[in-house]
């Protein structure tokens, strides 16, 4: 049975490692309760392992129909609201020209960066069960939503499409007390720039790792704008590399 818990209650998604898990690493440091979703049964077990009580491992894709209504009901059930949402689980693939992509993995792409995170955000603001005036989401954004980057059409596409999305929730459901921000996390050292390097294409993967900033970066930023303290940047994306955002969240300069 739930009892109300005074700490906040976050879903993270694709948790298991990286980005993700920084993040998940971070808010639980602050105090907050998780809700990770992952896709393996042995990442659950080791997130259960490194959390304990602060964390109900929802394992599933996110791609599945039933995941995003199971993760917001395993925080409802644990702690009775659930206050914010990650999307952060993503897909680099298929890297290559328009012309010689797979069709169905760049499909899978759109389905998994995009459809996933409307499905989640469109259960999350449904949810009723929130003790905060305000809930927020933060959806892992790009440069790439921005910009296109050679041989990653599709990665591009949908994170555009992120990013129309997080000002539509602020368009529709700002008004309840719904704040969506994106965020541009910059180049993060994690296993999808190590994909991104074997590919071989475009300047990105030329990069050395060297050049990568640590996770820990972006998760400090999503823990700030989840916290409230960025609420007045609502409603776009905001990003990681501006000095003056890096200054109120206590980033070095670059």
């Amino acid at each position: 049975m739930a009892h109300h818990s005074h700490r906040p209650v976050f879903i993270v998604t694709g948790a298991a490692r990286g980005l993700g898990k920084a993040i998940a690493e971070k808010l639980v440091a602050d105090g907050a309760a998780i809700v990770p979703v992952v896709r393996s049964d042995a990442s659950a077990a080791a997130l259960r392992a490194l959390f304990g009580e602060a964390a109900v491992v929802v394992t599933g894709d996110v791609n599945a129909q039933d995941t995003a209504a199971a993760a917001v009901a395993a925080g409802l059930e644990r702690w009775g609201h659930v206050d914010g949402l990650v999307n952060n689980a993503g897909v680099i693939d298929p890297i290559g020209a328009i012309a010689e992509t797979d069709a169905a993995a760049w499909d899978l792409s759109i389905r998994t960066n995009l459809v996933a995170p409307y499905r989640l955000m469109r259960t999350f603001i449904g949810a009723a069960g929130s003790t905060a005036e305000r809930r927020r989401i933060v959806n892992i954004s790009s440069g790439a939503a921005h910009h296109p980057v050679e041989g990653w059409s599709a990665y591009c596409a949908a994170k555009a499409g992120l990013a129309m999305l997080t000002r539509s929730v602020q368009l529709e459901h700002g008004a309840e007390g719904v704040v969506a921000f994106g965020l541009v996390p910059g180049l993060v050292d994690t296993d999808m720039q190590a994909a991104i390097r074997s590919s071989g294409v475009n300047d990105v993967s030329r990069l050395p790792r060297s050049a990568l900033r640590p996770a820990a970066e972006p998760a400090l930023a999503v823990a700030y704008l989840l916290s409230g303290a960025g609420d007045d940047l609502a409603g776009g994306d905001v990003e990681i590399r501006d000095a003056g955002f890096r200054s109120r969240v206590g980033l070095p300069p670059l």
